[in-house]
């Protein structure tokens, strides 16, 4: 059973803020799928989670022994469902992503920040990587192993045959033109909904539950037996609130899908620890827009028939979090190279950051890309933070960063030392 749960956690019950995770789950009780702070209020902390049962064998405590030199990575975290200027439509992070992406050897980031249906941008160095294996690496419980190519499997919901016929002539074209590595054992239909839904939290935020996840894992089990390691699921998000869907392609809400989209991709993850990622299975276009030339952000959707084609392109090369799912590697990397962590400004009471916090690890919180939220470096007490007002400005602290160069080096006023 998976439910969505609010908890208040006042200041006194721990000393240093990375103490929370360890905190949270011991006041849930459950297993804990997704969560981050959704608001602080004076002494309190506010927490959005996801519970569930946990249904995989779990992951290592810590994976920090292992250093592999020579590596440069950084993290662009674009958070789902909370409405994030850049990275909360449809690929209107990437931009972004492979302009940060030029500043490392890899760059880690969300599938949202370059997924637009038809169409996806991404440097060669992005790592593609979904929202639970970003937490698990920024833990140290997971290395990323960077595969030479993945054998993509699709899990498509039971639905009507216009649709997958649709879906067909898509997975035929990724084959074609990209070269991803599907066949017909890669391919499963449903027979039955896994109902996937939508679910708007207090602080506004979407997240999502799945109603059947025992149909899901059926049909991830029917591919990986196939010699599957990489999943796609297609499906169309139930209780869609198509008022806020208008709103979000006139650019004036979050996408009520994606935190949806994440649960469902979080819990293949999680039970079978490899790469995998949800896309709609037809984009809703029958909406009362202001106009049907929507929002520049999010036209790649209304330019396409479904959401499918970028993530079955992403998960081809998408890192694994295990070497026994690949023949070859080509690289590896985990949190000992990890030089920087970028989030949208008001978004930094996620995972990613807290760790990072706990490991030294820098965060630049960019000003420009507005959410819901406000849960700032100031209100958490977090150190080692850098705010700048752009991604422009934080590709700038990247590349110092990269060189060795003293940020405050290149800030006035500069003290001078004296003895």
């Amino acid at each position: 059973m998976i439910e969505n749960q609010e908890y208040i956690i006042n200041r006194s019950e721990f000393h240093r803020i990375e103490e929370l995770p360890t905190l949270l789950e011991r006041k849930a009780g459950r297993d804990i799928l997704r969560w981050h702070i959704s608001r602080v209020t004076g002494d309190d902390i506010v927490v959005e989670a996801t519970l569930f049962e946990k249904a995989g064998k779990g992951f290592p405590e810590e994976n920090t022994g292992t250093i592999y030199p020579g590596k440069n990575v950084v993290l662009s975290a674009v958070p789902t469902g909370v409405g994030c200027d850049i990275g909360g439509y449809a690929a209107d992070a990437a931009p972004a992503t492979n302009l940060l992406a030029s500043c490392a050897d890899y760059l880690i980031t969300n599938p949202n920040a370059v997924n637009a249906s038809n169409f996806i941008s991404m440097a060669d160095n992005v790592l593609y990587t979904e929202g639970f294996t970003i937490d698990l690496f920024c833990k140290g419980q997971v290395n990323l192993y960077k595969p030479y190519a993945n054998k993509v499997g699709l899990i498509i919901e039971k639905e009507d045959q216009v649709s997958l016929e649709t879906v067909y002539n898509i997975i035929n074209t990724v084959r074609a033109v990209h070269g991803v590595d599907m066949d017909a054992g890669c391919v499963v239909v449903t027979g039955e909904s896994f109902g996937g839904r939508c679910v708007q939290l207090k602080s506004g935020a979407y997240v999502g539950i799945v109603d059947k996840p025992a149909v899901l894992f059926k049909a991830a089990e029917y591919l990986i037996e196939r010699g599957v390691n990489a999943i796609g699921i297609t499906s169309n998000i139930q209780d869609l609130p198509r008022e806020n869907y208008a709103k979000h392609f006139d650019g004036l809400h979050p996408n009520p899908i994606g935190g949806a989209e994440a649960i469902i991709s979080h819990l293949i993850t999680e039970k079978y620890r490899i790469p995998a990622a949800h896309a709609p299975m037809i984009n809703i276009k029958e909406l009362a827009l202001k106009s049907n030339i929507v929002d520049a952000r999010g036209a790649g959707e209304f330019a396409s028939p479904s959401g499918l084609a970028c993530v079955l392109i992403g998960l081809s090369k998408a890192p694994q979090l295990s070497w026994s799912n690949l023949n070859r590697i080509k690289d590896i990397v985990n949190i000992n190279n990890l030089s920087a962590v970028v989030a949208p400004a008001g978004t930094l009471g996620g995972i990613p950051m807290l760790y990072a916090q706990k490991y030294n690890i820098p965060i630049i919180a960019v000003r420009e890309n507005k959410t819901i939220l406000d849960v700032t470096y100031d209100k958490l007490h977090l150190k080692n933070v850098y705010e700048v007002n752009s991604y422009p400005e934080a590709a700038g602290l990247l590349q110092a960063l990269r060189l060795g160069i003293s940020i405050e080096s290149l800030r006035r006023p500069l003290e001078t030392l004296r003895p």
